[in-house]
């Protein structure tokens, strides 16, 4: 399930699968039963996890790096929000790495 190449739009759906992995960007496709399709050690989605993926998220992961490159500056000015997700993707960049569940 974890296979990059296989997460690949353009060729999901020349393949048909779009429905079977519930893509959230075709309206049908949300209308088939709920299941499991993507899982990695505690997370899981029943919605391709691609269409979840926001504009958001990539600017909250891009900023996290930089942060973490510039050492934790305290020159980031952070809201809540930010604070909230920053903490949530070093608890996750932890986990990843040691192999472990939090």
């Amino acid at each position: 399930m974890a296979n990059p190449a296989a997460w690949k739009c353009d060729a999901c759906r020349e393949s048909g699968l779009e429905n079977k992995r519930r893509c959230g960007w075709v309206p049908a496709a949300l209308t088939t039963p709920p299941r499991v399709v993507w899982r990695r050690r505690h997370v899981s989605t029943d919605v391709c996890p691609k269409s979840l993926i926001t504009a958001q998220s990539i600017t909250w992961i891009e900023a996290f790096y930089a942060w973490k490159r510039l050492r934790f500056s305290l020159s980031f000015d952070l809201n809540a929000r930010e604070a909230e997700a920053f903490l949530i993707l070093e608890e996750e960049l932890l986990s990843e790495n040691n192999g472990t569940e939090q």
